[in-house]
């Protein structure tokens, strides 16, 4: 038999900064390719995927909204119905990390009290452009009470798992986590994974 979960799916969202590599890593995850010829969203955009979680293939309605100022208030509205969100920095980017305090507020004014949301620090493969230490993001999450990971829409790495552990995190319902739930690996490999 299967679950409304199954049936339904869930909706996920991508916040941050315009240019930190949201629409890139949506890109990523669903097509398993880099295009750096992506141009800026405007509003919001949508894909669709999946992921498989507990034994079961989870349908994923990936909203990918726009980082500017000016679309800020249309892009809360779709906050409401979130099961989950990424909260996008670029590592590269003081002034998008500075800004998770904004994104976040955004999400505890707008979203639903049970969304899960992680930290994901976009753009890990641009070591020499770094301006944000691991250490400071881990940090800020901890204060946040958030699971955090870096990533590279680029290269791939940790893309899967970023998704994967937010799917998983809004399935339970957002329930606490402590340090030893969720292992997040460098070193995972990446699995093809097509849109529909």
């Amino acid at each position: 038999m299967t679950s409304e979960l199954e049936e339904t799916g869930l909706k996920l969202i991508l916040i941050g900064n315009s240019l930190v590599g949201k629409s890139c890593l949506l890109h990523q995850f669903c097509d398993s390719e880099f295009d750096q010829e992506i141009g800026t969203t405007i509003g919001v955009d949508f894909r669709f995927s999946s992921v498989n979680i507990g034994g079961k293939t989870i349908k994923l309605q990936i909203w990918d909204t726009a980082g500017q100022e000016r679309f800020r208030t249309i892009t809360s509205t779709y906050y409401r119905s979130a099961d989950g969100i990424l909260l996008v920095y670029s590592i590269t980017s003081k002034e998008s990390f500075d800004q998770i305090h904004h994104w976040y507020n955004e999400i505890k004014k707008n979203a639903p009290k049970s969304v899960a949301t992680v930290l994901v620090g976009n753009k890990k493969d641009l070591i020499s452009e770094r301006v944000i230490k691991t250490e400071q993001a881990e940090e800020l999450a901890k204060e946040l009470n958030l699971p955090f990971m870096e990533v590279s829409a680029k290269t791939g790495e940790n893309v899967q798992v970023a998704f994967e552990t937010l799917g998983k995190l809004a399935t339970e319902g957002n329930k606490p986590q402590t340090e030893d739930d969720i292992v997040l690996s460098d070193n995972e490999q990446q699995k093809k994974k097509k849109c529909c």
